[in-house]
């Protein structure tokens, strides 16, 4: 059963960093709230893309793995947590999923694959995504292995891309 889990007694909707960082609280949501933050983040992305295409969902993505490791360090110490990686942290997952948008376009086939991969990508941390898991123990590390699985899922969208949907 789905429920809604604040993290710590300081939590608020009213702080930025905390709407930003679980992604306007779809990170808060268990099980498994790393789907649901990338769940989240695919309207923003589509629509993103949409109004600007490859070049505004790519400066997006941009900005948002950038800023996403300051509001993530943020996060962390405004709610002194010792945990490596909180899980209602979803922000680097929104940064993965838009990379891995990037090559899929408005094409709702490529946007679910898109997704389907970076979800494998981000649950299986293939390599490095394992090695800056297991040392980077900071705001970069929990962002980098996410963006390093955006990267994976978007080669294999763009080779899809160019082969099937010339």
């Amino acid at each position: 059963m789905l429920k809604i889990e604040y993290p710590k007694p300081t939590f608020s909707i009213k702080n930025r960093d905390d709407m930003l960082a679980t992604w306007f609280g779809s990170g808060l949501i268990k099980p498994a709230s790393g789907t649901w933050g990338t769940i989240a983040a695919l309207p923003f992305g589509i629509g993103i893309t949409y109004i600007g295409g490859i070049t505004a969902i790519t400066i997006a993505a941009v900005i948002v793995s950038i800023i996403g490791i300051w509001i993530t360090q943020n996060y962390i110490t405004r709610h002194n947590l010792t945990d490596e990686d909180p899980k209602e942290v979803v922000i680097d997952e929104v940064a993965g999923m838009w990379i891995a948008l990037i090559p899929a376009g408005l094409n709702p086939i490529l946007i679910g694959l898109a997704f389907i991969l970076f979800r494998f990508f981000d649950i299986f941390k293939i390599w490095p995504a394992c090695i800056i898991d297991k040392k980077m123990k900071n705001a970069s590390g929990i962002m980098l292995d996410d963006i390093v699985a955006g990267i994976y899922s978007l080669i294999i969208i763009a080779i899809i891309n160019h082969t099937l949907f010339i």
